[in-house]
């Protein structure tokens, strides 16, 4: 296969890519123009663009441009540099963040781990560092106009994914452009080029020499994207997962992991219903391992005869989370403590021993919700647990003398003893 070595500018005019200004945030705009008069090329770049495209809303509206981080900062007043590997500013309108970097340039045949990405340039060399050709495509707002230095725009009509350089070189650079490449595949049902194909088959053990947090980034963004159900699978099938969550991938070989591409199938389902409630990244992350956990306790516990106490299930669940970030991941602090009081309360809200006459006490745990959220998953897949469902948030709404109602236990008045 042809890879891209020349650089090859190519412009399409509004008529040509039929992408309406309208559809571009303000902000973005003003951010782009305030540059201009400041004497500085900046341009839309990457995601927004390719995502207005295939006409689906971007998430963000990234900028490059030709100022550096110091002097983008003395342009706007509301923004802050960040980032150390990569050097950016943020520009800041109220609750939004415009991502604002300076145009890169580098070697991209080294096949050095990059460390740091820091090295300045011009908008060609800028769109050659960048990982696919889908997302090497720059708008200038100025004129309205798609520059394209590497075939971008065309792959979009034929629905590729391509490697901007040679794909085994690419993957050693950054290995988690092999998750990025699933993850365009998951999304948009692109075709991989098959050079592209095998040097993720080849380099795919490189994977673990990733920065652990972009990675876990990249997981829950995927998990959020409406496309969880195929990423995880396509992870699994090419083997990227076993690197990553050897404890997953063992699990999803069997016949029993089956259930959580049911979990996923069903977020991907309510993600694409804007009506439908948006789940917490703990709630997410639950949906890959409540299964597991599930067989678990039922194979440590119940089919041995016991019914494990709360505390003792709190204990598994813990147990689990360690052995399952084991390697690879840390998972940080504020998820280990939502994603084990999630697994935990479903053994509260749907107990193996179902006693009779017990109200349903709403704990005052702050990440109640949380599982009751997952509770609502469980009941799409298990539709006999709505009337549960119904009921717990039923107590949840209540005022909160009735929430801990229980019923009321007659006190046996003691008997004076009378004197001799």
């Amino acid at each position: 296969m042809q890879h891209i070595d020349l650089v090859e500018e190519r412009i399409y005019t509004p008529s040509e890519h039929g992408l309406a200004l309208e559809r571009i945030d303000n902000h973005a705009l003003y951010v782009m123009e305030k540059l201009r008069q400041a004497g500085y090329v900046a341009y839309l770049v990457g995601g927004s663009v390719r995502d207005l495209l295939l006409d689906k809303k971007p998430k963000d509206f990234d900028i490059s441009t030709s100022a550096k981080p110091e002097e983008i900062k003395a342009v706007f007043r509301n923004s802050i540099l960040v980032g150390r590997r990569f050097r950016l500013a943020h520009v800041r309108f109220g609750q939004k963040v415009l991502e604002v970097s300076t145009f890169r340039s580098g070697n991209i045949e080294n096949e050095e781990l990059i460390l740091r990405d820091n090295q300045w340039g011009y908008p060609e060399e800028d769109a050659l560092r960048r990982d696919f050709t889908i997302n090497g495509l720059f708008y200038d707002s100025a004129n309205q106009t798609i520059i394209d230095y590497v075939g971008g725009f065309e792959d979009i009509k034929k629905k590729s994914l391509r490697t901007i350089g040679q794909p085994f070189v690419r993957f050693k650079q950054d290995p988690v452009r092999m998750i990025r490449l699933l993850k365009f595949r998951a999304r948009f049902g692109f075709d991989i080029d098959p050079d592209a194909h095998i040097a993720l088959l080849e380099c795919r053990s490189e994977i673990v020499k990733s920065a652990p947090a972009r990675v876990l980034e990249e997981l829950l963004r995927m998990l959020e994207s409406g496309a969880a159900q195929p990423f995880i699978q396509l992870m699994a099938d090419h083997g990227l997962l076993g690197h990553l969550l050897p404890l997953l991938a063992q699990f999803i070989e069997k016949s029993s992991g089956s259930d959580i591409y049911s979990y996923l199938q069903e977020v991907d389902s309510q993600i694409h219903d804007p009506s439908a409630p948006r789940h917490d990244r703990a709630t997410l992350l639950t949906c890959l391992i409540y299964p597991l956990f599930e067989q678990r306790i039922n194979e440590r516990f119940i089919a041995r005869g016991t019914i494990p106490h709360l505390g003792q299930i709190h204990v598994e669940a813990l147990h689990l989370l360690d052995e399952f970030f084991h390697g690879f991941f840390q998972l940080p602090r504020r998820f280990r403590v939502s994603v084990s009081n999630i697994l935990t309360s479903q053994y509260r809200l749907t107990p193996i021993e179902k006693r009779k006459g017990t109200r349903r006490r709403v704990p005052k745990d702050p990440d109640f919700h949380l599982a009751l959220d997952f509770l609502g998953l469980r009941s799409c897949i298990e539709p006999g647990l709505q009337v549960v469902l119904e009921e717990w948030r039923a107590g949840q709404t209540a005022p909160e003398g009735e929430q801990q109602a229980a019923p009321a236990r007659k006190r046996r008045r003691r008997r004076r003893r009378s004197g001799p």
